[in-house]
């Protein structure tokens, strides 16, 4: 099931104004997001769109789990932060994903809750692409 108005579901110019595709897990996709003022931060969107992690089977949840942990391992193999926070949203979206965002105790936000989209740090295509690297690296 897809939604054309959903980046997730669609990918393209839609996934392209926040994210850039990693790589395919179990049953979701691994997502760069493109703010990066929490290096290594990411996104893992489940494969159909729901909204709802109740509206998947126990078997489905258990391996999105896993793909975000699998994905936060990577993360923290490669970017060595002190904590990996984790947000569910999607008010709007309505696309059940989960945000991974590396946390660091010396940087920006350390002790608060992780701005959204703070706007303070875009890369160059060759820093994602070097990003994207490390992670597919360690998973």
């Amino acid at each position: 099931m897809k939604d054309t108005n959903c980046g997730y579901c669609m990918g393209g110019e839609l996934l392209s104004a926040f994210g850039i595709p990693i790589c395919e897990l179990s049953v979701s996709s691994l997502i760069l997001f493109k703010e990066q003022s929490h290096p290594g931060r990411c996104i893992v969107a489940y494969k159909d769109h729901v909204s709802e992690i109740v509206n998947i089977s126990e078997e489905e949840r258990n391996a999105f789990f896993a793909d975000v942990a699998r994905a936060a391992k990577a993360i923290h193999a490669a970017f060595h932060p002190d904590k990996v926070n984790y947000g569910a949203y999607g008010d709007t979206g309505c696309h059940l994903h989960m945000h991974l965002v590396p946390k660091y105790k010396d940087e920006y936000e350390w002790g608060g809750v992780f701005a959204m989209n703070p706007g303070r740090t875009l890369l160059t295509d060759g820093q994602y692409a070097e990003m994207i690297e490390k992670i597919r690296a360690n998973l």
